[in-house]
């Protein structure tokens, strides 16, 4: 009996990291670069004000959310497209750019899901070389050719951390031909305390050939929610609002975030929060040996060639403590752990779990 076959696709399953820890409740879980505070209280409050508006369907071009993005970046709220997460931006962009035989550039240590849409939708995946973990320019553009039709950057890099400032950004759109597609992901923006830093929507928010996205997973707290956002230029955007989905975005969602983005007070005290525990966290780091470097970011890259135990075995330590961090062999990086900063609590007991395994 003929039973019905799929297509033939090129797919990566992406691991989730909890997805490895399920034999433990409730761990202190710090690999996903998750908000170290949780959601705002006028984000929870929203969410819970909705009662019985649960039965209804959501605006399905969340429409007074995009005029509450618009106002507060002082962008057109036409030039707005919310997904489920910035990845749904992501396999948007791919669904409407990529076929068989084309092209995609990413830094060589980037956010894996760039690679999964892009070979899902038939294209091939040219890595960069990185310098010191930064996304190289002259690397880019050594992997540009005539089949190139977009360049990822995220911009703080995740894994990494790193990231270029403005001059550099701004060098790389111009180096590359106007018809190559540009997505700059501004996950981790808020983070940054540089002046030299500009975000993709600060630099680009007039650019023809330019889509830049943004999160309320990370220092939002609506990691749960699944709710991001795409901006660029009016026929790119027309073009990705008749490929979207109906209700992508639940009303839950568009509720929080509504507020979330509102609650400046919030914002800045997670921000605080986050300064605070990077400095103390990497002193600790740097005692011990681990190399690092000071994190721009809400997360460190932790490296354990220059110590007595390796990724993997302060990866199960850990674990027996019951935390949860990020091991990077999916992102090619050997002997490596991603660590997210957590609320005081969890840094604590990280810090406390750190300095036993290496009897500091």
């Amino acid at each position: 009996m003929k039973l019905p076959q799929p297509r033939k696709i090129i797919a990566e399953k992406y691991v989730a990291g909890l997805s490895l820890f399920k034999s433990r409740r409730s761990p202190i879980k710090l690999s996903a670069n998750e908000s170290a505070l949780g959601p705002s209280p006028r984000a929870v409050k929203s969410y819970n004000s909705i009662g019985k508006g649960f039965v209804r369907y959501p605006d399905s071009d969340g429409t007074y959310f995009r005029k509450v993005l618009a106002k507060k970046f002082k962008l057109k709220r036409d030039q707005i497209i919310l997904g489920s997460g910035s990845d749904q931006i992501f396999e948007l962009v791919c669904k409407l750019f990529l076929n068989k035989g084309d092209e995609v550039v990413v830094p060589e240590y980037s956010f894996i899901i760039y690679r999964i849409y892009s070979r899902m939708f038939g294209a091939k995946v040219r890595y960069a070389k990185e310098e010191n973990f930064a996304a190289s320019i002259d690397s880019i553009m050594n992997c540009v050719n005539k089949k190139t039709k977009i360049v990822f950057l995220a911009n703080p890099n995740n894994p990494t951390g790193t990231y270029l400032d403005k001059n550099e950004v701004l060098k790389l759109r111009k180096k590359l031909r106007s018809d190559i597609l540009l997505v700059i992901d501004d996950a981790y923006f808020e983070y940054i305390k540089d002046p030299e830093y500009a975000s993709g929507i600060d630099l680009f928010s007039k650019s023809a050939n330019v889509i830049v996205t943004r999160t309320f997973s990370k220092i939002y707290g609506l990691a749960g929610l699944r709710i991001g956002w795409g901006y660029g230029p009016k026929k790119l955007i027309k073009k990705l609002y008749e490929i979207k989905p109906p209700f992508n975005v639940s009303r839950p969602a568009l509720f929080a975030a509504t507020q979330a983005v509102l609650d400046t007070k919030w914002l800045n005290k997670a921000i605080e929060h986050n300064n605070f525990w990077a400095e103390k966290i990497f002193n600790v780091i740097d005692e011990i040996g681990i190399a690092t470097n000071r994190t721009n970011v809400n997360f460190f890259l932790l490296n354990f060639n220059y110590v007595n135990q390796s990724a993997a075995k302060v990866f199960n330590k850990l674990a027996n403590s019951g935390i949860l961090v990020r091991q990077m062999d999916v992102y090619g990086i050997k002997n490596s752990l991603r660590v997210t900063i957590g609320n005081s609590k969890e840094n604590k007991k990280f810090i406390s779990v750190l300095r036993k395994i290496f009897n500091v």
